[in-house]
């Protein structure tokens, strides 16, 4: 029996079971070794694996368990924030690159689930981003002309395109790109697990790593059942870097804060409700920083979610105030009833944006998802696995940075919540 508790969700309802893995035992001496088997974990050792790269994952819990098996699976190419000149103006050259990464995540991760015969539901329907005020409309403009700029689909919507599109009246127009869409995230990650495992990984679970050290032209893993040597290491524990073992990499945990991100899914809507509710079943997420946002599964399920100031008695709660939000933007809904409520941590940083690390020669690390990492995560184990390999990282779309730990971390992690206080008040407001 696992050691840990699989957490409930829809996805783990309706996924089929993850192959039979074993815990390390004893030591192991391998080319590549990834910490996590997360999207980004995973993808890289698939990448890895294909190019016939000895490669090692050590995951403490399992395939997905954290939040590559939780979120809501909308798969969306670009950041919260900052926007593509931001990134460019911070980082340069490197900006420039990543920003490629981003814009074509979405089309790679629909690629990657074909190549790979993954069955996660996956639907490149498109993803629309509606603005929730009229002034707001001056942000989608200046994200179509930004990435229409550097080479994204996408399209500015009216009002009118948007009510067409959502079925709803709430919103003032916006703009969206037909590479996104949505997808079952744990199946995604147990089929990564699958592509990976036939091309010749090997995948430890329940092997949580306490510490890791580079000594002598190598890398090395300890973990309550052994240690593993290897040339090459990756750390893709994003959000839960800190959470198993405070002593893994101090500074990289305390640059991130974990937020715990809920998510709902109601009971299946029927055809004529669907006609008229996202009818063309895009993901959408708006322009509120308490998001709004919606998408269908397989089951036809509107999988949605919302956040909590104080996570007492979350779920009756939840069910009750995102009953009432579904109700404002989507009137012909009719009844609602939530099947499925659950969460998971986001990993945020505190200007929204991913951070990558060069933990020492060939070792290296990103965390700061920002609830933008189901695409992202998947890209870029392709760029840390060409990085593995020994591409210069003058080719590579990852602006590495030095670690920034958070002063007060703890009492930051604990306030976090608190920030709601402060989107709701924006969101009241034009801005």
């Amino acid at each position: 029996m696992p050691s840990y508790q699989w957490p409930p969700s829809l996805w783990a309802a309706v996924t089929p079971p993850a192959p039979y893995l074993s815990p390390l035992s004893g030591d192991l001496d391998v080319d590549a070794l990834v910490i996590g088997a997360g999207f980004t974990g995973l993808s890289t050792a698939l990448h890895l694996a294909a190019e016939g790269v000895d490669v090692a994952v050590l995951e403490a819990a399992a395939p997905g368990w954290g939040a590559s098996g939780r979120n809501n699976g909308q798969v969306i190419p670009t950041l919260t924030r900052p926007d593509p000149d931001d990134l460019i103006a911070k980082h340069g050259e490197a900006g420039e690159r990543f920003v490629t990464v981003l814009r074509d995540s979405a089309d790679y991760l629909f690629r990657v689930v074909r190549e790979c015969g993954i069955d996660a539901e996956a639907e490149q329907s498109g993803w629309i981003q509606p603005v929730h005020t009229p002034g707001r409309m001056k942000i989608a403009e200046r994200r179509y002309e930004q990435w229409s700029r550097y080479g994204a689909p996408v399209e500015l919507l009216t009002r009118q395109q948007v009510r067409d599109l959502t079925g709803s009246e709430i919103w003032f127009g916006g703009f969206q790109n037909p590479t996104g869409g949505h997808i079952n995230p744990l199946a995604l990650a147990r089929g990564l697990t699958r592509g990976a495992l036939d091309r010749g990984a090997r995948i430890f679970t329940e092997t949580p790593v306490r510490t890791i050290s580079y000594a002598h032209g190598k890398w090395y893993a300890a973990t309550p059942t052994g240690r593993v040597t290897a040339q090459r290491l990756m750390l893709a524990t994003n959000a839960y870097t800190g959470e198993m073992t405070r002593e893994l990499t101090p500074d990289i945990a305390r640059e991130v804060v974990p937020i715990h991100s809920w998510q709902m899914a109601t009971k299946p809507l029927g055809d004529n409700i669907r006609h008229h509710i996202i009818p063309g079943r895009q993901a959408v997420s708006d322009t509120h920083g308490d998001l709004h946002f919606a998408r269908y599964d397989a089951r036809n399920r509107l999988v949605t979610g919302g956040a909590l100031m104080v996570p007492v008695d979350a779920p009756r709660r939840l069910k009750a105030r995102i009953g009432r939000r579904l109700k404002r933007m989507f009137p012909l809904i009719g009844e609602i009833g939530f099947d499925y409520v659950w969460n998971g941590y986001v990993g945020m940083t505190t200007d929204f944006t991913p951070r990558f690390h060069q933990l020492g020669p060939d070792g290296y690390a990103w965390v700061g998802c920002n609830g933008r990492g189901v695409a992202l995560s998947v890209a870029l184990g392709r760029e840390f696995a060409r990085a593995m390999q020994g591409t210069p990282l003058s080719e590579l779309g990852l602006p590495f940075s030095q670690p920034t730990p958070l002063p007060a971390h703890a009492a930051v992690r604990r306030l976090a919540p608190l920030r709601l206080i402060q989107f709701r008040w924006n969101d009241s407001r034009e801005l």
